[in-house]
């Protein structure tokens, strides 16, 4: 096997706090990397280009709401990476990945030419820049103060400072979106469950000067429930802090037989996802969100990785969801992948607390700061579950937008498909909301039976 070359030393958080950046190291930002950190050059073989700005032309064929045209429909792959040849390429993928290929002899990945594609509102860039020299982290390193958008650290310090940057991405502003999610099983089959998601994305809001969002409040989120019938009408409401020792998330719940709204305070750390069937826990939504406090976090460096990136063709409205999903893992065939440089987070369980997973790692694309693949490790050190997040440009926002995201059971031979949009129509739908509107007192009008 090849051995990786990390760019960067390890970096270990146990409790310091966040060391000022000095004015002409956060000057770098926007010259020689990127203006959210990353670097501007490509690598040294040219298998990764320069970041030239990204993607924010609109497709010709896009309609606002709905589904994102491919702008890179006529991209033909490089090279496929398969069971055979994996080890050939074992230092530009994670454990988890070659895992997946061992497994599965029927899984593949075709990689295609990489495309640059992250970017982001001027007002996020402006932002991000400010925050290299002015956020800190709060004692412990749950939580942040001093922003109220862009990207937290864009030059961090240590592995909790990179976490946190995938959780203040811009995600957008205010909207809703629908998809399905799937549990499937080792044979194959699968039961869809159909949610509607409503956002209010309150850091990093575009709508709002910064002046005007509310300090340490990160966004409002609700989810419904509209299938199956045995579920439908079923609400989760959440909000969530950016300092999570003054404020820890707050969640309720509504449940459509009882008419009746109550806290849900196991929504967070390992507690079981909604309707997933075991196969992920509150955190690894969006492939890690939340408090950080049951971890310690080392940076580990920045690596080049086959990441799953500019995944139109997955989640396009000309396939339905039978041609996504197969047995042990989604269709191989529709699946993008690129070579990119990410940056390499491992979490590892701090004594005294519990979790389901014993160590993580992560794989931070460092365009956007999104986690693209997760390897989860047990409490016997043996690789759990692996997952991978198929995103796609939503270019006229513009953002990386969360697209198919799988998490892989090696134990068990299922896997769970969330995101799944193919046969939705509403995809980045603005909305009109008030804070009422996202307070308990108003789930109950929102439930249907």
């Amino acid at each position: 096997m090849h051995r990786k070359t990390f760019i960067a030393a390890g970096l270990l958080f146990a409790g310091a706090v966040h060391a000022a950046v000095p004015p002409e190291q956060a000057a770098a930002l926007g010259t020689t990397l990127t203006p959210i950190g990353a670097e501007q050059a490509g690598n040294a073989d040219g298998s990764i280009p320069a970041w030239t700005g990204g993607l924010t032309e609109v497709h010709p064929d896009f309609q606002s709401g709905g589904h994102y045209p491919d702008p890179y429909a006529d991209d033909e792959p490089l090279y496929v990476i398969d069971a055979g040849n994996a080890q050939q390429y074992a230092d530009t993928l994670s454990p988890g990945q070659v895992a997946l290929l061992q497994r599965y002899p029927t899984w593949r990945m075709k990689v295609y030419p990489s495309r640059r594609s992250a970017a982001y509102p001027q007002g996020i860039y402006d932002e991000t820049k400010l925050n290299a020299t002015r956020v800190q982290l709060v004692e412990g390193g749950n939580g942040f103060a001093g922003a109220t958008g862009g990207i937290a650290f864009p030059l961090p310090q240590s592995g909790v400072e990179a976490i946190w940057n995938h959780m203040t991405t811009y995600k957008g502003d205010m909207y809703s979106t629908r998809w399905a999610q799937a549990a499937v099983t080792a044979g194959g089959n699968y039961n869809l469950v159909r949610f509607d998601y409503e956002y209010d994305f309150i850091y990093g809001n575009q709508q709002r000067k910064p002046e005007e969002r509310q300090e340490d409040l990160l966004f409002y989120f609700l989810q419904l429930v509209l299938d199956p019938p045995r579920l439908s009408g079923s609400i989760l409401l959440v909000h969530e802090y950016a300092n999570q020792v003054k404020n820890p998330r707050q969640a309720w719940t509504y449940n459509p037989g009882q008419r009746r709204v109550r806290l849900a305070p196991s929504v967070a750390y390992d507690n079981p996802g909604t309707a997933a069937d075991g196969l992920r826990t509150n955190d690894d939504f969006s492939m890690f969100n939340g408090a950080t406090d049951r971890y310690d976090w080392k940076l580990v460096g920045k690596q080049e990785l086959h990441i799953p990136y500019n995944a139109y063709r997955i989640s396009s409205p000309d396939l339905k969801i039978r041609d996504v999903l197969q047995v042990g893992h989604v269709n191989p065939e529709h699946a993008r992948y690129e070579k990119h440089r990410v940056w390499v987070v491992e979490a590892n369980l701090r004594e005294g607390t519990s979790h389901l997973y014993k160590k993580r790692r992560f794989y931070l694309d460092e365009d956007s700061w999104v986690i693209h693949v997760q390897d989860k490790y047990d409490n016997r050190d043996q690789l759990w579950r692996v997952d991978e997040l198929h995103t796609t440009m939503f270019y006229d926002v513009p953002f990386l937008a969360t697209g198919l995201e799988v998490k892989h059971d090696l134990q068990s031979g299922r896997y769970l498909a969330m995101s799944i949009r193919n046969e939705e129509t509403k995809i980045y739908q603005p909305i009109r909301r008030t804070p009422a509107d996202f307070s308990p007192a108003a789930l109950r009008d929102k439930g249907v039976r």
